[in-house]
């Protein structure tokens, strides 16, 4: 079966069309212009990553304004598909989350607490590691929806290899309470899969515009093949049986009404019920947002990032 990339993943659907990842366009520039402004602090570039458990991959770091004039240290976003977040020559469309500008402003006004992020970049292989495996829950007939999961080495990664390198090399605070997962689609799966496999390791999880249906095939999609609600189904179950219980972690689900969020809404209703009936306090333990009008895409992420950083990284 042939890896679908992030661009191509869903181009046969009607309801929409996934951003993609483009090649790298050469070295990084943050202060191209860019829907949020240029980009304050500066970024790190790790290069690409070996890994025992994964594909290589490039990893790209931000620093905020204040980080190199004091001996702070700070919280750590671990945020998946990492060329799109700061550099509009790498991102998809040009158009970046904006996530060090939200951040920057954030921290002014005490909103957040001081926080740096990593950016994992993504692979051809994302659809695959992106999936959750469920622990290999999922029967072989439904394994192959989105290629056979890697998602297991990608966190393995994430966890044994990334993070040990950024706390040696940076001034982080490497508790789980100060660590944070976050993606958007596919990465919001990957984040939720992050905090209940390792909930010793991320204290919250963000998933923007939740891709519930965890298949990346367009036609599959469009048919409303009746696979990706068993697949819903369950991961809905994994999460009621792994996540963190109530109070020890933090989970941010949202969703827009446009294109391929539009059919979220169902979805993200069962798990919210579920969430509410196992104790989950709403905007204490985890928060939903619906934004009408609101699509799939870097922009509409970058609009509403504000929430899910106060949110999730809350605190001094």
């Amino acid at each position: 079966m042939m890896t679908l990339t992030r661009r191509t993943a869903l181009a046969g659907l009607a309801v929409a069309t996934l951003p993609g990842t483009p090649a790298f366009a050469g070295a990084l520039s943050p202060t191209a212009p860019d829907g949020p402004g240029p980009l304050p602090g500066r970024l790190v570039d790790m290069g690409d990553m070996a890994s025992a458990h994964a594909k290589a991959r490039r990893v790209t770091v931000w620093l905020p304004p204040d980080y190199d004039a004091s001996q702070d240290r700070h919280a750590v976003l671990y945020m998946h598909d990492g060329q799109n977040l700061f550099d509009p020559a790498t991102a998809y469309g040009g158009q970046t989350w904006g996530v060090g500008q939200h951040l920057t402003r954030l921290m002014a006004a005490g909103t957040v607490k001081p926080t740096m992020v990593v950016g994992i970049w993504n692979t051809d292989l994302r659809s695959q590691e992106y999936a959750p495996n469920l622990d290999g829950r999922l029967p072989a007939e439904l394994q192959g929806l989105a290629g056979s999961p890697l998602s297991d080495g990608y966190l393995r990664f994430v966890v044994e290899e990334l993070k040990p390198a950024i706390d040696a090399r940076f001034r982080t605070r490497p508790a789980r309470a100060d660590t944070v997962v976050m993606g958007s689609s596919m990465g919001g799966l990957i984040s939720l899969y992050a905090l209940c496999r390792y909930p010793q390791v991320f204290g919250g999880a963000g998933a923007l515009s939740t891709h519930w249906l965890v298949s990346t095939q367009g036609d599959l999609v469009n048919a409303h093949d009746p696979r990706l609600d068993r697949v819903a189904a369950l991961f809905r179950d994994y999460l009621r049986d792994r996540l963190p219980r109530p109070g020890d972690g933090k989970v941010y689900f949202d969703h827009g009404t446009i294109n391929l969020d539009s059919l979220y809404g169902p979805y993200q209703d069962k798990v919210d019920a579920q969430m509410r009936a196992q104790g989950y306090r709403e905007d204490v333990d985890f928060m939903t947002r619906v934004y009408p009008g609101a699509d799939h895409n870097e922009a509409s992420w970058r609009a509403r990032l504000d929430v899910p950083l106060g949110f999730l990284l809350a605190g001094a």
